[in-house]
């Protein structure tokens, strides 16, 4: 096993276009494992073929992110046509598409998918909600976990946790896990009882708003994750993030628990390895 797992990295975005195979072997030569997660059908099957290009320690996740079901998205660090910059033409979830990809033995999830109430609208909102529904009732069929995307608007009606939760209640026969959890110690309670567990990034090291619900939450339900080539931790702040960093998320998730290192780098692998079956 290794030391770490960085369970949700996106390696498989044009941010890597330079180096990506030095950035994969830099996080295995330094014991660290790397599920890349796609957001839309082009960087799914990226993740995927990535995943077929090394011999262990690289895995995949598929998957239609909410803000992808909208045509306003742009994101210059993903995958866009020729390698531009990505600018979502509002995706609607194609079932067999996904399918072929989440039966692959390299793919260990289906997301990121939930949804994002950050900038919206109610016609996006319900595009949101159908291609969420379409997505758990695929992973219920296949019978891999869930990578959720959950992001609550500035209103505090606008509470994505909630909706999101009571969606899987009535729809989930699979868990999974919350990437970059960043809501309240109650919401996080809910999905924990529920059963999913919750991951961090690096912006615990920077930012003292997510200490409440990582102390609070068993270490045995949550994990690490750099969502690169995003939030980088300290002490690597101002470069681009990549897997091999999520040592940093784990020495600072034992430094908020008040745990030994060794301990918390332990669980945190194996609670991957349960989640993903990996």
């Amino acid at each position: 096993m290794p030391d770490y797992i960085d369970i949700h990295a996106h390696v498989n975005f044009t941010a890597f276009d330079g180096d990506r195979d030095r950035v994969v072997k830099r996080a295995l030569l330094n014991n660290t494992w790397m599920i890349n997660v796609g957001t839309q059908v082009k960087t799914s099957a990226d993740a995927v073929a990535l995943a077929h290009a090394y011999e262990k320690g690289v895995y995949a996740i598929v998957g239609l992110h909410p803000v992808h079901t909208d045509a306003s998205y742009h994101d210059e660090k993903e995958l866009g046509e020729g390698g531009k910059a990505f600018t979502s033409k509002g995706e609607v979830f194609e079932k067999t598409a996904y399918e072929h990809m989440l039966r692959d033995p390299q793919v260990v999830a289906l997301g990121e998918c939930g949804l994002d109430y950050y900038r919206l609208d109610e016609e996006s909102k319900q595009k949101q909600m159908k291609a969420f529904r379409e997505q758990i009732a695929l992973a219920n069929e296949v019978g891999k976990p869930l990578m959720l995307h959950i992001r609550s608007g500035k209103s505090p009606e606008a509470n994505a946790y909630k909706d999101s939760l009571e969606i899987l209640k009535a729809e989930a026969k699979v868990k999974g896990d919350v990437h970059f959890f960043a809501g309240s110690w109650e919401d996080a309670k809910a999905f924990i009882d529920f059963g999913f567990t919750l991951s961090f990034t690096g912006v615990i090291t920077f930012a003292r708003d997510y200490d409440e619900v990582v102390k609070n939450a068993p270490l045995d339900m949550i994990m690490p994750e750099t969502d690169c080539p995003y939030i980088t931790p300290v002490p690597h702040r101002g470069k681009r993030n990549e897997p091999v960093y999520v040592s940093e998320v784990v020495k600072k998730i034992a430094e908020i628990k008040g745990l030994p290192l060794e301990q918390v780098k332990k669980q945190l692998v194996e609670n991957a390895v349960r989640v993903f079956g990996l």
